[in-house]
C-alpha cells in the first residue's frame, strides 16, 4: 500500500529550493539563441524572429538600404511599439554606403544603364510598374510623415557598428548577426574591431544573386523578375554598398549563410497571406498590415524562418563568395568559385541557399505572429 509521507522544509532548505528554481529560470533564459537583426525595414522577418519562444533579440539596428537610416530607425522604433517590445534596444546605424554615392550611382547609369530599384535613391520607375513609387527623401529629412504614426520611443545613444561590438564581446561565440539591408554597418564593425566576426557565433544574410529564374506566373512576379533576367548577379543589398559587402564576407566568421536572390522568386506576400498574418498578429501591428502593399518576395522572411527552421531549406550549396568593388559594368555583382578555384584573397566558404518550402514558410509566419500576439 502507497503511504504518502508529509515532508517538512526548513528555512535553509526552502531557500535552496527556491535559489535551484532561480537558477533554473535564469538557464533557461541564457539557453535561448541570441540573435542581432541588422536592416533597413522593420518587417515580417522581425515579428518571426520575435514570436519564437527560444530566441533572444538582444537589440536591432539601421542602415540605409530601402530608405535613409534615419527613417529606417523611426520603422523600427514604431514597429517594436506595435507589437509590444520596447525592451529590445534600437541603434542608429550608418547614414551612407562607404564610398558608393548617389551621384556616382547617376554616372554608373549613364555608363552602363539603369537600375531596376535604388532604395533610397530611388525616384522613378524605369517603366510601368505595379509597385507603388516611393517618397524620395534626403538623407537629414524629418519624419514627420510615418504612416504607421510617430514613434514615443528613442533609439539608444549608441551608432550601430559599435553596438554590434559590444553585443559580440558580451556574449562572445553567442550572436547570430543577421542582415537584412546593405553591409555597411557589418563592414564599419570589422573595420573598427577585427575581432568582431570571429567573436559572433555567425552570419546569416539576405542579398546577393546568383542564378534566380521567375517561378511564379503571375504580373508582380515578372515585374520583379526586371531586376535580374538580364543581370542575373545584381542585387540591390549588395549593389548598395559593395566594398562593405567585400569585407564582410571576407572576415573570419565561424560559418556564413548566404540567402540570395534565387529562393525568393518562389515565395509572394499575396493580399490573402497578408489578411491571415493580420488575422493573428498583434493587433496594433495588425492594423498596419492590412495596408500593406502586396506583392513582394518573402526575401529576409526566408534568411529569418531558414535560421528558426532548416528543415524548410530544399537545396543548398557550399561556395566561396565575394562581390566585385570595380566601378565598371559588373560594380557589386556577386563572385563565387567552388573550392579550388577562389583566388585566395580573403573568400570564405559560405552556405548558399538555393530553395525552401514555400508552404513552412508561410506556416511559420502564421504561427509565430500567432505567439508574438499571446507573448
Amino acid at each position: 500500500m502507497l503511504k504518502i509521507i508529509p515532508t517538512i522544509l526548513s528555512a535553509g532548505s526552502l531557500l535552496a529550493v527556491c535559489a535551484l528554481l532561480s537558477t533554473s529560470g535564469h538557464a533557461a533564459e541564457s539557453a535561448k539563441r541570441k540573435i542581432l537583426i541588422d536592416d533597413d525595414s522593420f518587417s515580417l522577418m522581425h515579428m518571426l524572429l520575435l514570436g519564437s519562444e527560444d530566441v533572444e533579440v538582444v537589440g536591432i539596428t539601421s542602415v540605409t538600404g530601402n530608405s535613409w537610416a534615419n527613417r529606417v530607425t523611426a520603422y523600427e522604433l514604431r514597429g517594436l511599439e506595435l507589437v509590444g517590445r520596447t525592451d529590445i534596444p534600437v541603434a542608429e546605424g550608418a547614414t551612407h554606403p562607404l564610398l558608393n554615392t548617389e551621384r556616382q550611382t547617376e554616372i554608373w547609369e549613364q555608363l552602363y544603364g539603369k537600375l531596376t530599384w535604388k532604395g533610397a535613391w530611388m525616384k522613378e520607375w524605369v517603366e510601368d510598374t505595379i509597385q507603388e513609387t516611393p517618397t524620395y527623401y534626403g538623407p537629414n529629412d524629418p519624419i514627420d510623415d510615418l504612416p504607421w504614426g510617430a514613434p514615443t520611443t528613442q533609439p539608444i545613444d549608441t551608432i550601430a557598428a559599435n553596438f554590434m561590438i559590444e553585443m559580440v564581446r558580451k556574449y562572445p561565440g553567442e550572436i547570430t548577426i543577421i542582415e537584412g539591408g546593405p553591409f555597411t554597418n557589418v563592414a564599419l564593425a570589422q573595420r573598427l574591431d577585427p575581432e568582431f566576426a570571429s567573436l559572433a557565433k555567425e552570419l546569416i544574410y539576405m542579398g546577393g544573386s546568383f542564378n534566380p529564374h521567375q517561378t511564379l506566373d503571375n504580373e508582380v512576379a515578372a515585374q520583379f523578375a526586371r531586376e535580374f533576367v538580364n543581370s542575373p548577379r545584381r542585387e540591390f543589398n549588395i549593389r548598395l554598398d559593395p566594398e562593405a559587402a567585400s569585407i564582410a564576407s571576407r572576415a573570419p566568421w565561424k560559418k556564413i549563410t548566404v540567402i540570395p536572390v534565387d529562393p525568393s522568386t518562389g515565395t509572394q506576400l499575396t493580399a490573402e497571406l497578408i489578411n491571415k498574418l493580420a488575422d493573428v498578429a498583434p493587433p496594433a501591428m495588425a492594423a498596419v498590415m492590412r495596408n500593406w502593399e502586396p506583392g513582394f518576395p518573402l526575401w529576409d522572411e526566408i534568411a529569418g524562418a531558414i535560421w528558426l527552421d532548416p528543415s524548410l531549406i530544399e537545396e543548398q550549396d557550399t561556395l566561396y563568395v565575394d562581390y566585385n568593388t570595380k566601378f565598371g559594368p559588373g560594380y557589386g555583382d556577386t563572385l563565387s568559385w567552388n573550392e579550388g578555384y577562389q583566388p585566395g584573397l580573403g573568400e570564405q566558404p559560405a552556405v548558399v541557399i538555393r530553395s525552401v518550402n514555400r508552404e513552412g514558410l508561410e506556416a511559420l509566419l502564421l504561427q509565430n505572429l500567432a505567439q508574438l500576439n499571446k507573448n
